[in-house]
């Protein structure tokens, strides 16, 4: 996927194609996990679709649960999304960094070969 280090640097405008689409992909990691939030509170929980939305939003930011959990289901499923959202937020940001820190590493390593063989 990524070009090996012996590798010319990818053009400027191929690099930002790959960024957008990590970003995308990133995007929609996070998109279907707060899916996955909205249905399980909206199903389990009996919450309206705006309630379930704001706690699967809370809880996939980091923030933690808006509503109080009244059903032992909402309550385990609850618990096991809050340890899949910590899990994606990882997930989602490797994605959407990987690029950009390959890049990094592939320009130094190109540094690093120049220099030493001059």
């Amino acid at each position: 996927m990524f070009e090996h280090k012996k590798e010319p640097l990818l053009p400027k405008r191929k690099y930002l194609r790959r960024v957008a689409k990590h970003g995308l992909f990133g995007f929609a990691i996070i998109f279907v996990s707060l899916a996955i939030g909205i249905i399980g509170y909206h199903v389990l929980e009996g919450m309206g679709w705006i309630d379930a939305t704001v706690n699967a939003a809370m809880i996939l930011g980091g923030m933690g649960p808006v509503n109080e959990l009244h059903t032992n289901a909402g309550k385990l499923f609850a618990a096991a999304y809050a340890l899949f959202s910590g899990i994606v937020f990882l997930v989602a940001v490797a994605v959407l960094f990987a690029p950009i820190f390959h890049r990094f590493l592939h320009k130094f390593h190109l540094d690093s070969d120049n220099s030493s063989n001059s």
